[in-house]
């Protein structure tokens, strides 16, 4: 994952709400599987291997965040024990099919959760964050970011 796209999830996640916070774990899942591919293909299995452990954790934060209360919790508990198989078998044999497994479980649960995102209303779960604006400025085509309040408190409220 190159430097601007964490910086792009960290600025993300940081005004996320709870279901923002899932849609972006599978976004970076489908990024990671990206990675794996190339890595299989170029023939790289150290950092294959390395993917694959990114994917996995993922998948245990996915998995950390269910309430087992509910029924689709339990029946998402399900899928992601499913990719976490899938994931095994990729890391054992490496073979690009798993991955094509996993990217149509992940893919299919971010279009879902990318649809309900708009009717979550609660706000965003990390409090006391910087603001940041982003826009074109003077510059041609170029992007500046300015953060408001720049000697204020960071301590992050979760």
């Amino acid at each position: 994952m190159t430097k601007e796209l964490k910086q792009e999830y960290i600025l993300r996640i940081t005004q996320a709400n709870k279901t923002q916070l899932i849609t972006i774990l599978y976004e970076m899942v489908l990024s990671y599987l990206d990675e794996a591919q190339e890595a299989l293909s170029g023939d790289h299995r150290t950092e294959y291997k390395s993917v694959i452990r990114k994917i996995r954790g993922c998948m245990d934060e996915l998995t950390a965040s269910l309430n087992l209360e509910y029924d689709l919790a339990q029946k998402l508990l399900q899928l992601y024990l499913y990719v976490n198989r899938e994931l095994v078998q990729a890391s054992v044999h490496y073979d690009t099919e798993n991955l094509e497994h996993i990217r149509k479980v992940i893919g299919e649960l971010q279009k879902a959760y990318k649809k309900i995102e708009d009717q979550d209303a609660s706000g965003s779960v990390m409090g006391n964050t910087q603001t940041v604006y982003a826009g074109l400025t003077y510059g041609r085509n170029t992007l500046t970011e300015s953060i408001t309040d720049p000697a204020s408190n960071r301590g992050f409220c979760v």
